[in-house]
C-alpha cells in the first residue's frame, strides 16, 4: 500500500521530467515572479512566522535560524533574482572532442532530478534551495521542522503559484507537512523518489541520515571554523577579522569557533579581543590561560566543539605547521582563515590545510552562496565527493555524455 507521504513522492518525481525539459525563459519567469510574491505577501509571512518564534523555547542560532525580518525577506527575494539572472546551467557543455575515428564526443550538465532537502527552522532555506532547483531543472522535496512548518507552507504557497502561473506543475516545490520522526525516517528512505538527500541541520541530523538513509547524501556537515593569526600579521586586521567572524551572526555554520594565536602576537590579539569582543567567552589551552584571565580552561572536546554561539576556544601554538596540525586534528573540514603579511606563510597554510575554502586575511562568513557569487546555496558540503563547500547551480547538476557518430562500430 502507497503511503501519503510516497503519494506526494511520486507527484513530485513526475513533475521533475516537466522540469527537465522546461525552457531557460519559463525558469527564469517562475523565479522573478515568486521574489515579487515574497515581497507581496511579506507582512503574512512575518505575521506567520512571528507566531513560531513566540512559541520556540530555545535560545541562540535556533531562535536566529527560525526567524525572519523585512531584512531576510528581501534578501530572500533577491537571492531568487540572482539566481535567475545566472547562466542557463541546463545541458551546457562541458567539454567536447573528436575521437581519432570520429566520433564528436560532448560532456553536457543536466539535472539531478528530485533533491531531497532535510532542513531545522531557517525559512529562507525553503525559496534558496527551491530557487536552485529550478533554475537547474531539479524539483525540490523538502522537509523542514516542525518550529517552522507554518513559516514554510507559506513560503512553498508562493513558490507554487509562481509555478502554476508559468504553466509548470505546482509539484515542482513540495513540502513535506508531516513532521514526525517517522515521517522523515520514511523520506530518508524514498528510493524511487529522491536522487540525491542533503541534509541541513546540527550532528543528531546527521546521525539520522547516516544510520536511515538509503539514498545518496551529500552532507551539509559541522562548521568548526579556526582563525589562525600568524607572527606577520597586522593585528589590527587579525582583531577586525576575528571580531567579524565570531560576532557577526555567530549561529551560523561559517562563523569562527576556534582561535589559533602564535605565542609572539598572543598576548596583543587576546589584549585587543578583551576590548572589542568581551561578551565572547572564551576557552583555552594552558599557554593561553597564562595570557588571559578571563580564559577558562578547554577541554580536548571543545577545541572539536561547534559551540554555534558567543563561545570560542584558544590555542597558542609556535609556528604555522603546529596551526596546521591543530586544525587538521580537530577541524570539521569547513572553512579555515589565516591572517598574515608574510606570502610564503599564506601559501603554506593555503595549500597544506584540508578544507572545503580556505581563506588568507579575510573572514570565514564569507564562505556563503551568496558572498561567492552563486547567487544562493544549497548548502556547503564538507565531503570530498561530487561537490565540495557551497553548493550553487553547478552541484546540483549532473553529467551525460552525447557521442554523435556516422556510422562507425567497433572492431
Amino acid at each position: 500500500m502507497t503511503s501519503s507521504l510516497e503519494a506526494q513522492g511520486l507527484a513530485v518525481r513526475a513533475a521533475s521530467r516537466q522540469l527537465a525539459q522546461a525552457s531557460n525563459e519559463r525558469r527564469i519567469a517562475v523565479l522573478e515572479r515568486v521574489a515579487d510574491t515574497l515581497k507581496n505577501r511579506e507582512e503574512e509571512l512575518l505575521a506567520i512566522n512571528a507566531v513560531e518564534v513566540d512559541a520556540y523555547r530555545e535560545s541562540g542560532a535556533g531562535r536566529d535560524r527560525l526567524t525572519l525580518t523585512s531584512q531576510r525577506i528581501a534578501g530572500m527575494a533577491d537571492a531568487l533574482r540572482d539566481i535567475a539572472a545566472a547562466g542557463d546551467p541546463l545541458f551546457e557543455s562541458v567539454d567536447a572532442s573528436v575521437r581519432p575515428n570520429g566520433l564528436r564526443v560532448e560532456r553536457l550538465r543536466v539535472p539531478l532530478g528530485v533533491i531531497g532537502v532535510v532542513y531545522e527552522n531557517r525559512p529562507n532555506v525553503t525559496s534558496d534551495v527551491a530557487g536552485l532547483c529550478v533554475r537547474s531543472g531539479n524539483v525540490a522535496f523538502l522537509r523542514g521542522s516542525a518550529s517552522a512548518l507554518h513559516s514554510n507552507v507559506a513560503v512553498v504557497a508562493a513558490l507554487q503559484a509562481g509555478f502554476v502561473a508559468a504553466g509548470l506543475p505546482r509539484e515542482a516545490a513540495a513540502l513535506v507537512d508531516d513532521v514526525s520522526h517517522e515521517a522523515a525516517v520514511e523520506f530518508m528512505q524514498l528510493t524511487d523518489v529522491l536522487d540525491v538527500l542533503i541534509p541541513r541541520g546540527g550532528p543528531s541530523l546527521i546521525a539520522s541520515m547516516r544510520e536511515h538513509a538509503t539514498v545518496p547524501i551529500i552532507l551539509d556537515g559541522d562548521g568548526n571554523c579556526h582563525v589562525y593569526v600568524d607572527k606577520d600579521a597586522d593585528l589590527a586586521m587579525a582583531t577586525a577579522i576575528i571580531v567579524n567572524a565570531k560576532t557577526q551572526r555567530p549561529g551560523v555554520c561559517n562563523a569562527m569557533e576556534s582561535l589559533v594565536l602564535h605565542e609572539a602576537v598572543a598576548s596583543d590579539v587576546l589584549a585587543a579581543l578583551d576590548d572589542a569582543m568581551p561578551q565572547v567567552r572564551l576557552l583555552g589551552d594552558a599557554r593561553a590561560q597564562a595570557l588571559d584571565a578571563r580564559i577558562e580552561p578547554a577541554s580536548d572536546d571543545d577545541f572539536s566543539k561547534e559551540f554555534l554561539d558567543l563561545v570560542a576556544t584558544v590555542a597558542i601554538v609556535d609556528d604555522v605547521d603546529q596551526a596546521i596540525d591543530h586544525i587538521a586534528r580537530h577541524g570539521s573540514g569547513h572553512s579555515e582563515a589565516i591572517v598574515t603579511n608574510n606570502a610564503a606563510t599564506a601559501d603554506r597554510f593555503l595549500a597544506r590545510v584540508d578544507a572545503a575554502a580556505v581563506l588568507a586575511n579575510t573572514s570565514t562568513r564569507f564562505v556563503d552562496g551568496f558572498e561567492l557569487g552563486l547567487g544562493a546555496e544549497v548548502g556547503i558540503s564538507t565531503q570530498k565527493l561530487h561537490a565540495r563547500g557551497p553548493m550553487g547551480l553547478d552541484a546540483l547538476m549532473g553529467i551525460k555524455w552525447v557521442i554523435r557518430g556516422e556510422g562507425q562500430v567497433r572492431r
